[in-house]
């Protein structure tokens, strides 16, 4: 499976991709990157303001041509914005350069994960509960369906997760 060289982090927020990519990217020693770090860094701002000025959509596309780029690296271990997948061009392009991992997480982790964040623009000015289930309820067969495995980070620990992915790398290599 690792043939591919790379791992990509899909899942909502609040999953724990940064978190577990940092650590993955690690234990194989590949170079950790995150889109929505690779699109601040790209344009001087932080997602919120660019959520502000160009709407979600702008966001969008920055996301789609961050995303096409860094899919093209080897060696990485890739956590993506919560919404990557619903572009298709995206989705393809996780699934044809690396191995794809989903970090499924539920409503309940979610919301205690981003409670105390102002960088989440989908959740201000709403329910986010309500947001959260919104958005599940469009992304979470997207996020099965690219997936080459899924693995849970409800009330787990970075490192553990980050262990089973490896492991599950690891075994797979081996068949």
């Amino acid at each position: 499976m690792l043939n591919k060289g790379n791992v990509f982090l899909v899942g909502p927020m609040g999953s724990g991709k940064t978190a577990v990519g940092r650590h993955l990217a690690r234990m194989l020693h590949f170079t950790f990157h995150d889109s929505d770090a690779d699109i601040e860094a790209k344009t001087g701002v932080d997602i919120a303001f660019i959520f502000e000025k160009e709407g979600e959509s702008g966001f969008r596309v920055r996301e789609r041509e961050s995303i096409e780029r860094l899919t093209r690296l080897e060696s990485i271990v890739l956590a993506t914005g919560g919404g990557a997948v619903i572009d298709a061009d995206n989705r393809r392009a996780l699934a044809e350069r690396g191995v794809v991992v989903y970090l499924a997480t539920s409503i309940d982790q979610q919301l205690e994960r981003t409670r105390h964040g102002r960088h989440r623009p989908l959740l201000n000015d709403t329910d986010p509960e309500q947001k959260l289930h919104e958005l599940m309820s469009h992304r979470a067969t997207l996020y099965a369906e690219v997936a080459d495995f899924t693995v849970s980070t409800d009330g787990r620990r970075v490192q553990l997760v980050a262990e089973e992915i490896h492991s599950e790398l690891r075994r797979a290599q081996a068949t």
